[in-house]
């Protein structure tokens, strides 16, 4: 859509569906499942592709559309579909396009579910994988197959906050004329723009810090006019689609993304900052601390930061459980992205079906700890985070007499 407005916070705030005969200064919810028509010949245009509009809210509606509208401004992209979850995006960027006998090219760190797509159901239907090191990009090219149809990655991973370099990928990708399909849930569209530098799909859980209220659920797939239309096609008889409340609450949430992820990207770079050579840690991972392997990477491609700091901390897996169980404040929760800082604890919860080989490839030790940093105040997230290591500092000495 055409952008009158030169920067991001405007355009998350004034990208808005027209106003109707009630000239209501917000969106409504348009909580309809279908839309009438004016007469037989606009039926048949709508249907026919030839008349833009909406039929049916499985197909579109007002504030998904508004939403769409939004997130393609931001991140800088032609067109885009709104999907009922994450999961449901990440599935429909990759089976709208893939068939069998074609191959997928993915980062190793991957989030848990994104993992079962490519490990358990795709081989169902004869589409095969290959994962690469984040660490070792010399080796990617190498892994290309003469049936592989596109590269899937995420940065920064998932837990593991490691970082690709997207314009080398995306260099590489259009070298072979593949889709590079990029999840940029964690950095989000105002952090980082995956478009920019060759990316051609853009893939979002909406549930997180585009809500970032914890109180819905939903996803996104951006890219161009000619691959969104794939997407829409297969979205448009498979149903993944996002309810139009939900819709409408990841519009107005858009509208404070900016403001939210300044702080979260505050506290979190000070939260880093102050753990990273704890006593009681064995390594703390930010990529805006100059100790991350890929901090001059992190600098180049990323605003800031981001939300998410790991760490891992002494005494392993008894030690990491203990650690959660003594929280007072931060929520123990799988999800992240929300106001309220959380922690969870990967290996046993959102990556406990990938083997432990498979953990130990990405960076998921048995007492790492993932933490969505929020928007509380910083100190009381430290003094919880000091007081659960102090209360568990025992199993670690258990451990070592």
């Amino acid at each position: 859509m055409a952008n009158p407005y030169k920067h991001f916070e405007t355009q998350a705030i004034r990208t808005q569906s027209r106003q109707s005969e009630h000239r209501e200064h917000s969106a409504p919810i348009y909580m309809t499942s279908s839309f009438t028509f004016e007469d037989a010949e606009q039926a048949r245009a709508l249907f026919n592709d030839e008349q833009e509009g909406n039929i049916y809210t499985r197909f579109s509606n007002p504030n998904n559309n508004e939403l769409v509208d939004k997130l393609c401004l931001l991140e800088g992209t032609e067109a885009g579909i709104a999907t009922a979850s994450g999961m449901a995006a990440m599935f429909s960027s990759m089976a709208a396009f893939l068939q069998a006998g074609d191959h997928v090219l993915a980062s190793r760190s991957l989030f848990g579910s994104t993992h079962q797509i490519l490990t358990k159901i795709f081989p169902k239907w004869g589409i095969t994988h290959t994962y690469a090191d984040i660490d070792r990009p010399e080796s990617w090219e190498a892994l290309i197959q003469k049936n592989t149809k596109m590269i899937f990655v995420e940065t920064p991973s998932n837990p593991g906050l490691d970082l690709v370099d997207l314009e080398w990928l995306g260099q590489l990708a259009a070298a072979h004329n593949l889709l590079l399909n990029v999840d940029n849930c964690f950095a989000t569209p105002y952090l980082q723009q995956p478009a920019k530098w060759g990316a051609q799909l853009v893939t979002h859980s909406a549930t997180k810090f585009i809500d970032g209220q914890g109180r819905t659920i939903g996803g996104a797939v951006l890219g161009s006019k000619e691959l969104i239309n794939e997407v829409r096609f297969f979205g448009r008889h498979t149903g993944p689609a996002l309810s139009p409340f939900n819709g409408w609450i990841l519009s107005k949430s858009l509208e404070t993304l900016a403001v939210r992820m300044d702080k979260h990207c505050d506290n979190a770079l000070k939260i880093a900052e102050y753990l990273e050579g704890h006593p009681e840690l064995e390594f703390v991972k930010y990529p805006f601390l100059p100790s991350h392997p890929q901090h001059d990477l992190a600098r180049k491609q990323m605003r800031q930061g981001g939300a998410l700091i790991t760490f891992n901390v002494k005494g392993g897996l008894e030690r990491g459980r203990l650690f959660l169980d003594q929280l007072k404040m931060i929520s123990f929760t799988a999800n992240l992205g929300d106001t309220r800082t959380s922690a969870t604890h990967p290996a046993s919860t959102t990556h406990s079906k990938l083997s432990e080989a498979e953990r130990q490839a990405v960076g998921i030790y048995p007492g790492l700890v993932r933490i969505s940093v929020g928007l509380e105040n910083v100190n009381d997230i430290l003094e919880d985070i000091e007081g659960a290591l102090r209360a568990s500092k025992g199993v670690r000495q258990v451990a070592a007499s």
